[in-house]
């Protein structure tokens, strides 16, 4: 693999362990209590970083979560350029992380499919 390939996905897994250190250890927004972050891509010029996190919230409180890290952002930026040298800090973006919803969600169905199936066998 290329080392231009491999140097952003590691400064994206440093930049998401780094935040949710942070998190878990400095903020004390409790809208963002619950959260994990699973991923983190970064632009290739470094000047932005989408941050993907789920939470263990209701659906309907996603919004509040966002809107946590969104005001968290400024202070998550200025502890991240005390721990991670970079020429460029990105200006971080928070976005929901569907996709484990949406695997529980279809494991159930296919369960729910299964079960079906083993009712009609018997």
């Amino acid at each position: 693999m290329e080392r231009r390939t491999l140097r952003p996905r590691r400064v994206a897994e440093q930049i998401r362990r780094e935040l949710a250190t942070l998190l878990r250890e400095e903020v004390k927004d409790p809208r963002v209590r619950l959260v994990t972050l699973t991923g983190v891509e970064v632009t290739a010029d470094y000047a932005h970083a989408t941050v993907y996190f789920t939470a263990l919230s209701p659906a309907e409180s996603i919004g509040e979560v966002a809107a946590g890290l969104e005001h968290a952002s400024g202070y998550l930026r200025h502890e991240l350029g005390r721990r991670i040298r970079l020429h460029n800090l990105p200006e971080l973006h928070f976005a929901h992380d569907e996709s484990v919803e949406r695997g529980v969600r279809l494991s159930r169905l296919i369960d729910e499919a299964v079960s079906a199936d083993r009712k009609h066998e018997h």
